[in-house]
């Protein structure tokens, strides 16, 4: 078995690890922004994704050890969660890539906090995005570990016997057939 769940426990922890503390980040830095100069409604929806982030993420490092229970629900938190920081990340880059950064909201804040604040909303993505496969691969795994550890038993009712492999003679009384 090339991928179980002894390898995508720790693989999972660490990427939710990253993942979490690159929101809590883009968090500290877009409030920063926002306390700092003009809000504009790219920083606005970054704080929110952020915020919203470092809340459903919790799930994400408890999802592991309970694999039948929150392992879809933390699917679609990532599946969500990655497009909106994809959306974020393009915002971020259209503020500080295209123009002069300095002067992009909020104005006279140094590019090099602009650009790290652009940096850990890219990893936010990538993280997401790689903890979305890891946890469709972590259930895989964890589903082929128990299916073949489980014994399959038969479908029967209770009061029905099996059926016979070979017809049975019955004892009928002569003449009555």
């Amino acid at each position: 078995m090339i991928f179980s769940t002894a390898i995508a426990r720790p693989l999972q922890l660490v990427t939710r690890t990253l993942q979490w503390s690159s929101a809590v980040i883009v968090m500290g830095l877009t409030s920063y922004f926002i306390k700092q100069g003009p809000k504009g409604q790219h920083l606005i929806y970054q704080e929110v994704i952020a915020v919203l982030s470092v809340a459903f993420f919790l799930p994400a490092f408890i999802s592991p050890f309970l694999p039948t229970a929150l392992s879809k629900f933390v699917l679609l938190i990532d599946v969500v969660f990655s497009y909106l920081w994809l959306t974020a990340f393009i915002f971020a880059a259209q503020d500080y890539n295209q123009h002069s950064c300095y002067f992009n909201a909020p104005p006279g804040i140094t590019c090099s906090r602009k650009k790290a604040n652009e940096s850990f909303i890219f990893l936010a993505f990538i993280f997401t995005f790689f903890g979305m496969f890891l946890e469709v691969a972590s259930l895989w795994a964890y589903r082929k570990e128990t299916a073949t550890a489980a014994p399959i038993a038969e479908k029967t009712q209770p009061g029905v016997r099996p059926p016979l492999d070979a017809p049975v003679e019955q004892n009928v009384p002569a003449g009555t057939v």
